[in-house]
């Protein structure tokens, strides 16, 4: 994929988006390849997390600006196919069982802004910049509004919604948009240090444990009870979990943690 490269390092993949030229804006191909990518990921258990990031000066900047004057010419189900490859891209890295962390530096802004929600741990540059800003575009971030109100709640959303303003990083950190903010010089190195933290953890606990908050999310109640009680009895019965606390109790590392 020339929009796109991912490498590989042991249990650690790196997804780089790569249009630099257009602040790694979002176009079909890249749209079909981050979708392709996860779905190439999900079954293969040697890699245990993935690491998102942008090439050049920016993570990424929403919508191409070619693609968005293509979609002048739409049908409304020519629009609602298009939409919809989108929120593919958006559940298949969400719904990734494996770790995902964003490395966040330049402008992320619209469906950049959905990237960021839909990882588990986002770290950003200082000097950042998010925003939503698709209202003053006479749009709305439809597709990604699922994503953004689970990470930031109602309220932050609302307002970044209808206003459109561009927050800087201590702004998007204060509201949980971000997890970290670091000085530019130090990212690769927070980065880093949230992977290890990563490796550390049981790679099926964490899959569980993300299918478990999304539930919280979207299930009634009952359901939410059910699927936690059930959650936490296979972990323990379950090959990991048993290895896992036979490995704290002798006082030694579990069978996942490769290097100490």
């Amino acid at each position: 994929m020339t929009v796109l490269t991912l490498i590989r390092n042991g249990p650690v993949a790196t997804l780089i988006l790569q249009r630099p030229a257009v602040h790694n804006a979002f176009n079909p191909e890249v749209i079909a390849g981050i979708t392709e990518v996860c779905k190439e990921l999900r079954d293969d258990p040697a890699v245990r997390v993935l690491v998102l990031q942008g090439d050049g000066p920016s993570f990424c900047a929403g919508a191409d600006l070619h693609w968005m004057q293509q979609s002048l010419l739409y049908t409304h189900e020519e629009n609602l196919a298009d939409a919809a490859r989108l929120d593919a891209m958006f559940a298949a890295l969400d719904t990734l069982p494996q770790a995902v962390v964003a490395r966040v530096h330049g402008a992320a802004l619209g469906g950049g802004v959905g990237l960021v929600c839909c990882a588990d741990y986002a770290v950003a540059a200082d000097d950042a910049v998010f925003g939503l800003t698709e209202v003053r575009l006479g749009l709305l971030p439809a597709v990604i509004a699922r994503f953004v109100v689970a990470r930031i709640g109602l309220g932050y959303a609302r307002a970044l919604f209808v206003t459109g303003r561009r927050l800087k990083a201590a702004q998007a950190l204060a509201m949980g948009l971000v997890h970290e903010v670091v000085s530019a010089d130090q990212l690769d190195a927070a980065v880093e240090a949230v992977v290890s933290d990563l490796l550390r953890g049981g790679p099926k606990a964490i899959a569980a444990s993300k299918a478990l908050l999304r539930a919280v999310r979207t299930e009634p109640l009952a359901e939410v009870r059910r699927l936690s009680i059930e959650a936490i009895a296979a972990a323990r019965t379950g090959a990991e979990g048993q290895a896992g606390l036979r490995a704290f109790l002798k006082r030694e590392l579990p069978p996942w943690v490769l290097n100490e």
